[in-house]
This record gives structure tokens, C-alpha cells and sequence, in this order.
């Protein structure tokens, strides 16, 4: 995002109490296909799947591997795979991951990663690299697919350029391919972001090579479609065209005389970055007839590629605290110009919304500080552009039964608690039946359940649905509750198995 005013917040307090309403599920249409499979590739407007349906990013920026932590924030708090699954129960369909090259150097360690009581067992002793490997993996289990984005060169900040004096082109280069090659096989990872938010004295169609962004996505896209010709090849704007300036990486005024030619055709995406006066004022802010002005705003900088069947456009990053009414009225105009319209029939803009983490100094996270529960505001102003989940694994229209389960605590007096499993089908097809496991680390014992029978051994608590909420449609969830006593402690993580 626009960096001059983004700092990280620092560890979170120790996790609170998710409320139920924050994990409420997005139900899909059972009967609807679901699009996803293989690799991808564009046709005008549009990205399609290797089956040739159309399919749209509806996502999450989850960031932490571009900073010295070299692996996402909010390890320290919760189970990676905790959090994919609140993700795909919450409806976002994508991760985008933003890094920085450092986490390519021999001997890179990770750091901020909570290993007590089993949470994150299976990234202790891992490389930053093996810990995205696990990252990839369980969002490809759970059917969300992955962006990568080389968002710094180095932990130290952001570039302006796509290269430094320490972190030369050919760095950056050789890294992409790297990536690149490392997910060759995993149509999970759809695509790379080749650098984020260029910025004065970036140009486009300039033609000075030290300094034209068009040209280095040129030489950088080939290079990774030269190793994995399969991807998506993700190119953002630039702050300053001909003199008219926006966000940084959010100018595309260029692309209409100077497209990204690559040699692999129908790859290339633009993205788009477009923030509210939470990050930094803009002229457009204080017009008069703002937020009507908004959509001719978005047209001229990146709108009219998408409206003119040109290419996709995603817009990478978008956030606002929502603290102010005029970030408010810029959020909900966004969302509109977003939404499929009559104009552009089912066609939309794709789209990752920044960010996951609360820790972002000035938007905040769909998270609240807590890295539990959710901003219902926040993610109830997206619920209109949410998209359908995509297959498990990039399976096509068959394929195994998934599920996955967010376990929450609505009341907790000392003396006992009550909670709330819910079950997110996360596959291609619907369930007909499923069951949830879990251990705690205390004394906790169950008092009472409804909706599912259940044993108890110890700490491990296995739950199987009743009659009447076996089965779940694609999308769908079913969920049971229960009584415990004593106190609630830690929420655990839950194993979720389907048929």
C-alpha cells in the first residue's frame, strides 16, 4: 500500500474471545459449477480456468514475509491453519502474499511463530521459504488459491523502483524464477505480482530502462513465464503518468499506447491500488461531489482497461480504518463500481482487499487486534463482491469431500463456558456427513452438546454431526454448540473430516 504512512503495530495482545457473529459462513449455490480448476490464463477481460470457465478473485492480503518476521503476521497468536480456514469460512477465495527477497537467502530464518501447546507444530524448524510450502499447501487443501507478491526488495521497506543498489535487477529477476519454478506443479499459486506499487521516478512509456516499469515487467514477466509458462503475470501501475499522479502503483493510464507485450500471450493482469484518507489525502477527496466522482476517477486510472475488454484488472490492495465518513462513502463506492453491473453482465473486478491483519497501522485488518475476532463492518461492506470458492486442490468437478472448522466461545463466566463449532464445506462437492476433533490443553470437559453427538477422552473431544445437519452444499455450513465447564481457556484448533 502507499508506504509513506504504513508502519506495523508490533505483536498483538494475546488472543480474546471470537464472537459468533464474526465467523459467519458465505453460502454458495449448491447447483452453480465451481469454477477454479488447473491453471489459469485471461480472455479480454476475463481470467478463466483451464476448463475455459470464468473465475474471480475475491481475496485477502495476509502480509508478514516482506518484514524481518520473514513469515505472516499472527503466528505469534494462532495456527496458521486456524486462520486459512476462518479466511475460506469468511468467503475470501485468494491470499495474496506479500514478501521481500530476503526470505530467498541462504539461511533465512523465520521469527514471531508461536510453538507452545502444538500451534504451528509443523513449521517449527522450517526455512521461511518451507513455512510459505505449508502456507500454499493448506489453502489449496482448503480451495483458496495464492498470489505471490514481491513486495520489497528487502525487510527494510518498500522501493521505489524494482531494483536497489543492493538488490540488483538481476536479483530480483532470478528470484521471481525461483518462485516461479518452486510452484510450477501447484495450480494453487495462480500468479506472481511482479513488484509492488512502483513510484516516482518509476514511468511507463518512457523508455529509459532504469526507470520504465513497462519495460522491466516486460523483461521480468518473460523470465518467469520462461520457467512456468502456466502463471498469471500480475503488473501494478505507477504513481505518475504524463504529469497526472495517483497512488503509488495505481496508475494504469499508460497501458491504452503502452500495453505489456509478453511471449506467452493471455497472461498479463493489471492491478490496481486504490486507498481512502486514512492512508492519504487526494484531490478527488474534497471535490463536491464526491463520492459521486469516484467511478470517473477509477475509469481514467485503471477502470477503462477492464470497460474497454482490454485485460483483467485486480485490484491488489484497497483498505480504510472506516473511521472517517468519507472513508465510509469511499469503501461503499468502491464496492458498487466493483459489483458486476448491467453494463458488463457477470463480468467483475477481481479484487484482494488489504488486509487480513489487523496490524496495519493505517487501515487495520478484517482482524481486530485481537487476530481473532472479525470486523464485521469491515468484511459486511465486501459480502456484495465475495465471490464462489474454487475446488480443494485445484480438482475439477468431481473430487473428495473437504471441509474445514472455526471453533468459537460466545460466553465464558470462569466457572464454565459455552462455544460454537462451525463446519465450512471447503470442497467440490456437497458433504453428507462430517466430524470435528479437538484436544484441549486444561481440564475442560463437555457439560452438554446440541446439534452433534460426541465423545470424550481426556482433553480430545470428537464430535459427529446429528441427522439433520449432515449434509452440507459447496460453500455451505452447518455448525453445533455446546456447554463446558471450567472456564473456556485457549480456543483449540479442530480437525475437521468430511464424506
Amino acid at each position: 500500500m502507499f508506504r509513506s504512512l504504513r508502519r506495523a503495530l508490533g505483536a498483538a495482545a494475546a488472543a480474546l474471545l471470537l464472537p459468533l457473529a464474526g465467523v459467519q459462513a458465505v453460502h454458495a449455490d449448491p447447483a452453480a459449477a465451481v469454477p477454479g480448476a488447473g491453471h489459469w490464463h485471461t480472455d479480454g477481460r476475463q481470467i478463466r480456468d483451464e476448463a475455459g470457465q470464468a473465475v474471480r478473485i475475491a481475496g485477502i492480503n495476509w502480509f508478514g514475509f516482506e518484514t524481518s518476521d520473514n513469515a505472516v503476521h499472527g503466528l505469534w497468536a494462532r495456527d496458521y491453519k486456524s486462520m486459512i480456514d476462518q479466511m475460506r469460512s469468511l468467503g475470501y477465495n485468494t491470499i495474496r502474499l506479500p514478501y521481500s527477497d530476503d526470505i530467498l537467502k541462504s539461511g533465512a530464518v523465520a521469527n514471531g511463530i508461536d510453538f507452545s501447546g502444538g500451534r504451528n507444530a509443523d513449521l517449527q524448524g522450517l526455512s521461511p521459504l518451507q513455512i510459505m510450502d505449508r502456507i500454499v499447501a493448506h489453502a489449496g487443501r482448503d480451495g483458496l488459491k495464492v498470489v505471490l507478491d514481491r513486495h520489497r526488495p528487502d525487510a527494510a521497506g518498500q522501493s521505489a523502483l524494482w531494483y536497489t543498489q543492493a538488490v540488483p535487477e538481476s536479483t530480483w529477476i532470478a528470484n521471481l524464477k525461483a518462485l516461479a519454478a518452486r510452484y510450477r506443479d501447484d495450480p494453487t499459486v495462480v500468479g506472481i505480482d511482479l513488484h509492488n506499487e512502483p513510484h516516482d521516478p518509476a514511468c511507463w512509456g518512457c523508455g529509459d530502462t532504469a526507470r520504465d516499469w513497462r519495460l522491466a515487467a516486460q523483461r521480468a514477466g518473460n523470465a518467469v513465464l520462461s520457467v512456468n509458462p502456466e502463471l498469471l503475470v500480475l503488473v501494478e501501475g505507477v504513481q505518475t503518468f504524463e504529469g497526472v499522479s495517483g497512488w503509488w502503483g495505481g496508475n494504469l493510464m499508460g497501458v491504452a499506447r503502452y500495453p505489456v507485450q509478453l511471449d506467452v500471450p493471455n497472461r498479463v493482469v493489471y492491478s490496481a491500488h486504490d486507498y481512502a484518507t486514512s492512508v492519504a489525502q487526494q484531490s478527488w477527496f474534497s471535490d463536491p461531489s464526491f463520492p459521486a466522482n469516484m467511478p470517473g476517477v477509477w475509469d481514467k486510472y485503471w477502470g477503462y482497461i477492464f470497460k474497454q475488454d482490454i485485460a483483467p484488472v485486480w485490484i491488489g490492495e484497497f483498505g480504510t480504518t472506516l473511521r472517517s465518513t468519507v472513508d465510509q462513502g469511499w469503501l461503499a463506492a468502491l464496492v458498487s463500481y466493483l459489483r458486476p453491473t448491467a453494463t458488463h453482465g457477470a463480468d467483475a473486478f477481481h479484487w484482494t482487499f488489504w488486509s487480513w491483519n489487523p496490524n496495519s497501522g493505517d487501515t487495520g485488518g478484517i482482524l481486530k487486534d485481537d487476530w481473532t475476532t472479525v470486523d464485521t463492518v469491515k468484511d459486511g461492506h465486501l459480502a456484495s463482491v465475495k465471490a464462489p470458492g474454487f475446488p480443494a486442490d485445484g480438482g475439477g468437478g468431481g473430487g473428495a469431500a473437504a471441509c474445514a472448522a472455526v471453533y468459537t466461545v460466545a460466553s465464558d463466566w470462569g466457572g464454565g463456558f459455552n462455544a460454537e463449532v462451525r463446519v465450512t464445506n471447503t470442497g467440490p462437492v456437497p458433504l453428507t456427513s462430517w466430524k470435528v476433533t479437538w484436544t484441549w490443553t486444561g481440564s475442560q470437559r463437555v457439560t452438554s452438546m446440541w446439534n452433534a453427538s460426541y465423545t470424550q477422552s481426556g482433553g480430545t473431544v470428537v464430535a459427529t454431526n446429528a441427522a439433520h445437519n449432515g449434509a452440507v452444499a459447496t460453500g455451505g455450513s452447518a455448525a453445533l454448540g455446546f456447554g463446558g465447564a471450567p472456564g473456556g481457556g485457549t480456543p483449540p484448533e479442530v480437525a475437521c473430516t468430511a464424506s
